[in-house]
């Protein structure tokens, strides 16, 4: 499994632990809004987040698409950013 593989993996595994919905937490040491929502299929997930007393945002759509591959829209900003943050956002209750 190659680096990028295996940072989808964990993308994909931490995405899966946020609720839907509201919640705070913390990223790279600041605190950060988030709201989640999943289609009623479960096909697609749309997820921002807006650093709490700053400017930086985090937005993007995750769809499921045949068999276990799944496409990665960002809103204007790149895939690494995304991920990263998914990967490091720590709300309290997780």
């Amino acid at each position: 499994m190659s680096t990028d593989e295996m940072d989808l993996t964990e993308f994909e595994q931490a995405l899966a632990q946020l609720p839907d919905g509201y919640l705070e937490g913390n990223f790279d040491g600041r605190r950060w809004g988030v709201t989640v929502r999943r289609s009623g299929d479960g096909r697609r997930l749309w997820l921002f987040g807006e650093e709490l007393g700053g400017t930086d945002v985090v937005s993007f759509n995750r769809y499921l698409l045949d068999g276990d591959q799944s496409a990665l829209k960002p809103c204007e900003m790149s895939s690494d950013k995304v991920i990263a943050f998914v990967l490091k956002f720590r709300p309290p209750t997780l």
